[in-house]
């Protein structure tokens, strides 16, 4: 159990170092200046020119990410460009309600899956086991943003159940 563990971490941080490195390719390469979005069209050079001091912009990219790297690996993960806010407080700050959501919908595909699961087993070969792979295929064909803006459009707009968009707190009711 240990070596499966081990592995598994093993596999883990190596798929986190990977995504590091595109998505930090990725942000380095796509059209845009971070310091000019900071600081506006209109900036002054001087200032400029600091911002992109400041925000390490004015070395090469492998000594930007390995710096970057060696701070995340300490738990430093930077500074948001636009809330000047350290980014392990931002995502701190929203973990409570990402794992709240993570729970409820692994409780609600337990609550629909596993009745589905049985009634099309109970049902092989007959029209609820045609019924249930139907649903599952379309629960993996169609793509997720779409499932999330049709049920904002069903249960915000129409039904009024829940806001479009936010979250008002644990305590409004």
């Amino acid at each position: 159990m240990t070596a499966y563990l081990g592995r598994r971490v093993v596999g883990l941080l190596v798929t986190l170092f990977l995504i590091s490195i595109a998505v930090f390719a990725v942000l380095t390469v796509i059209p845009g200046d971070p310091a000019q979005m900071v600081l506006g069209a209109d900036a002054d050079p001087a200032a400029y020119q600091a911002t992109r001091v400041r925000l390490g912009l004015d070395r090469p990219a492998v000594s930007r990410y390995l710096a970057w790297l060696a701070r995340a690996v300490r738990g430093d993960l930077g500074r948001s460009l636009y809330q000047e806010r350290p980014v392990s407080s931002l995502i701190g700050a929203r973990l409570g309600l990402t794992c709240a959501l993570t729970a409820f919908a692994t409780l609600l595909a337990l609550i629909v899956g596993i009745p589905l699961g049985a009634f099309a087993a109970t049902h092989h070969g007959r029209a609820g086991d045609l019924v249930g792979r139907l649903l599952v295929q379309a629960g993996m064909i169609v793509p997720e943003f779409w499932v999330g803006i049709l049920l904002v459009l069903v249960f915000s707009i129409l039904l009024h159940w829940f806001p479009a968009g936010g979250f008002p707190g644990w305590s409004a009711g």
